[in-house]
């Protein structure tokens, strides 16, 4: 009997987020749905989708009544709550059904900025300075400028604009006050880091790889500041879209490569990650890493970032699905009682992922 997999994900619908043009980046879940659902019949397991709706008592009340022997989450959060993220696996935890990606607690983490760079600092791991603001004790500003305003929980480039990096007392006033009606929360003020610009996908459970480390290049009009804002994500016909480019693998060499890897790795470690996670990182005008963001469960459309780094280490799409789900059964018993594969498909398995598997494993 095949296994079956529920796909879990958020029903998009109308939020606070179309009020100040950000709607489109809620419809991108239901790409992500589609493939995976293609790469799950591919690999022959039987598939449902769930889309939860709120409240989040009804939402509950469903996934208690799954059937379902492996829930592959892409559950983001309802629209305009992205703190209800973590409420899934937590749910699907207590149930005894093993999960795709991240834990309650590490997705808890990396919604929360603030106390991620906290936690960051603390292991010593190097971040930008910070602070929360909002316009009560704007008079406690103490970081300098230019500095970079951002919502203190969300995603997606959410918040972000050009006029979020601020270089003086008049921006960050009304760049803190934009976000804090936006957002309804203090905005974090970070200390902006105007060098090369990283990311790496980290896959794992006790042992981790890294796939190819990706750089995003900027060719901007001069006075545009250096940031992945939401236009360059969600708006093809923006300047910030033409002038934002990935490129994988990153051109570095083989010590900034090995530095950047292992950086991720302790930044996914430090936060609890299983599974998969992507981290953000800027290079400092000292040429030393510094994580800006810790992304448990990212983006898996096919034209995500981390499926092109899966794509350069050698997956295809359907490949780096399986790994995904390989990781969550292997995490539940060590994968005795809910492994689907037979010997002579995780023979093949073995064949297909032992290049990816390789790469800058530390």
């Amino acid at each position: 009997m095949r296994t079956r997999v529920a796909i879990v994900y958020n029903e998009p619908h109308h939020s606070r987020y179309d009020a100040v043009g950000e709607g489109k980046a809620v419809l991108g879940v239901l790409e992500a749905v589609e493939a995976v659902h293609q790469a799950l019949l591919e690999l022959d397991f039987d598939v449902i989708r769930v889309p939860l709706v709120p409240p989040l008592g009804r939402a509950e009340r469903k996934l208690r009544k799954l059937n379902a022997e492996l829930v592959f989450n892409l559950f983001e959060g309802f629209c305009g709550s992205p703190d209800t993220e973590a409420v899934l696996p937590e749910i699907i935890s207590k149930m005894g059904i093993p999960c795709t990606g991240c834990p309650a607690s590490a997705l808890k983490l990396g919604l929360d900025k603030a106390k991620m760079k906290v936690i960051l600092t603390a292991a010593g791991i190097k971040t930008p300075d910070f602070q929360l603001l909002n316009l009560e004790i704007l008079r406690m500003f103490r970081l300098g400028y230019p500095c970079i305003v951002k919502p203190r929980c969300e995603d997606a480039s959410h918040g972000l604009s050009p006029g979020s990096v601020v270089t003086n007392s008049a921006s960050l006033d009304r760049q803190i006050g934009l976000v804090s009606n936006w957002y309804g929360r203090d905005a974090l003020v970070e200390k902006f880091i105007d060098g090369r610009e990283f990311n790496a996908t980290i896959l794992g459970d006790s042992e981790y790889s890294v796939l190819p480390v990706s750089e995003i290049v900027y060719s901007l009009p001069a006075g545009m500041p250096k940031i992945l804002t939401f236009a360059a994500k969600w708006e093809p016909d923006n300047l910030y879209f033409e002038g934002t480019k990935a490129i994988c693998p990153a051109e570095v060499e083989a010590e900034e490569r090995e530095c950047i890897a292992k950086t991720a790795i302790a930044a996914f470690r430090i936060v609890g990650g299983k599974g998969y996670a992507r981290v953000d990182m800027r290079m400092d005008h000292e040429g030393q890493v510094n994580v800006i963001e810790v992304n448990p469960n990212p983006d898996i459309s096919p034209d995500s970032g981390a499926v092109r780094q899966a794509e350069a280490a050698g997956m295809t799409y359907t490949q780096f699905i399986e790994k995904i789900v390989q990781l969550a059964l292997e995490g539940k018993d060590n994968g005795n009682r809910y492994s689907p594969y037979d010997s002579r498909r995780q023979t093949q398995h073995n064949e297909n992922t032992a290049q990816y598997t390789r790469i800058q494993t530390l």
